[in-house]
């Protein structure tokens, strides 16, 4: 089970899209090199005001290139790194995947899964209406979030699109990703 990473995306400011790269270095216990959002301690400007010495369970935000495809058919034109994603992938189902997944990102990188980006009403601000496309509801009336996983860096290297994408499942019981 692989996938391909697709774009690589970071900003050292905050704004809601991220600038595509070359390549971007994910340094272990931090995220991004020179990303706003890497750190030991979160950065996400909410969270920060509630207590800034949570973990930073966010340091790398991974989103599926199939889901810009899905937007398209519903009318609206998003890009890697329009959504603030710092990695893009083709292949994967990064929204089944179980906590504590790991990925292999090219030759060296570890990102550890650790649950769904909580959508935030910049995504409406971005394209009015977008919101909805990535917040649905299951059968059973359950929101199911599409925006993206988080992870956080468990060894570092350098990744490019093109490299290869590598799911290590976690041994024992298969607990399904929620919001951090």
């Amino acid at each position: 089970m692989g996938g391909t990473i697709t774009a690589v995306s970071s900003n050292g400011t905050y704004s809601f899209s991220k600038p595509n790269r070359e390549s971007i270095t994910l340094l272990a216990g931090f995220g991004v090199e020179g990303d706003v959002h890497g750190g030991a301690t979160v950065k996400h400007r909410f969270r920060m005001a509630k207590d800034p010495s949570q973990p930073n369970l966010r340091q790398v935000h991974l989103m599926h290139e199939e889901l810009f495809e899905e937007l398209r058919r519903a009318g609206f034109e998003v890009a890697a790194g329009e959504l603030g994603e710092n990695v893009t992938t083709r292949g994967i189902d990064l929204l089944g995947l179980p906590r504590g997944t790991r990925l292999r990102l090219g030759e060296t990188a570890v990102v550890e899964v650790t649950g769904l980006r909580n959508p935030c009403a910049q995504i409406d601000r971005f394209q009015k209406g977008l919101m909805k496309q990535v917040v649905g509801r299951s059968e059973d009336g359950r929101a199911q979030f599409r925006s993206g996983i988080m992870g956080v860096v468990v060894a570092g290297g350098v990744v490019r699109p093109g490299d290869a994408v590598g799911v290590e499942l976690p041994e024992g019981p298969q607990l399904p990703l929620e919001i951090v």
